[in-house]
């Protein structure tokens, strides 16, 4: 499971046998969120949540949105189409 961006020191991770749409997981804090990317329009919303607290949710999805291009490129080099 490649981890393609550290934000906050949670990781953001793609699984390359993982099915669309696009999306990310972000993991840590023994926590997980799904995020579907919506490339490449945005914004990332969330899918799925196992912990994080509605402020952290917050925080993630903005930084999530800050690095959309990058993400969905990652997410297209590992899946091909979005």
């Amino acid at each position: 499971m490649p981890t393609i961006l550290l934000i906050g020191g949670l990781r953001v991770v793609v699984y390359p046998n993982d099915h669309r749409p696009a999306h990310v997981h972000v993991i840590g804090n023994s926590c997980e969120a799904i995020f579907k990317l919506n490339c490449l329009e945005g914004p990332p919303a969330l899918r799925e949540n196992h912990g994080f607290s509605k402020k952290e949710l917050v925080r993630i999805q903005a930084d999530l949105a800050v690095n959309l291009a990058m993400l969905c490129d990652k997410w297209s080099g590992i899946h091909g189409d979005y």
